[in-house]
């Protein structure tokens, strides 16, 4: 006989499965099966995840900015870290380089806090494709360097698992 205990962890639900103890054979325990559900994401970070690959970066800030005030949880500098990212991309697209390269270092600050992968993103993946889009802002070392975003380096964000 099998018992099914249920659990939330990292904001994903566990489903547990344990075989009864008293069903030994020779002194061994049957494994526990750990079966993962597909994490509920909140609306706004799913919200803002579509506005930053529609290169809506302002519109992504603002949706992320609003989860982070209501937000105490451990997920609260990666959201911040996210919010830089996109205001970083903002400021490279509009000519604002200085506060763009300011970003990208605060940015990265908070995301080397967590894994590669968190939150259904791969941080890895996306600190990887923030580092080529800005590079050559990085190595300039002009103050106000005239430079323009490559469309073709921008990075995307994809949730996997992807929302339900």
């Amino acid at each position: 006989m099998a018992n099914l205990h249920r659990q939330t962890v990292g904001g994903m639900q566990i489903r547990q499965l344990q075989y009864n103890p008293e069903r030994k054979l020779n002194s061994i325990i049957a494994p526990t099966i750990l079966a993962m559900e597909t994490p509920t994401y909140d609306p706004r970070y799913v919200e803002g995840v579509n506005f930053f690959n529609e290169c809506e970066y302002f519109e992504a800030h603002e949706i992320w900015e609003d989860l982070w005030t209501e937000y105490q949880g451990p997920s609260r500098k990666f959201y911040q870290g996210l919010i830089q990212v996109a205001v970083c991309l903002h400021h490279f697209g509009n000519g604002n380089t200085r506060g763009a390269k300011k970003l990208y270092f605060s940015c990265n600050k908070y995301l080397a806090e967590y894994p590669d992968t968190f939150e259904g993103i791969d941080v890895a993946k996306l600190r990887t494709e923030l580092e080529a889009c800005c590079a050559e802002l990085l190595a300039s070392g002009e103050e106000y360097p005239k430079l323009e975003i490559d469309p073709e380096l921008i990075p995307e964000i994809h949730l996997d698992p992807a929302p339900s």
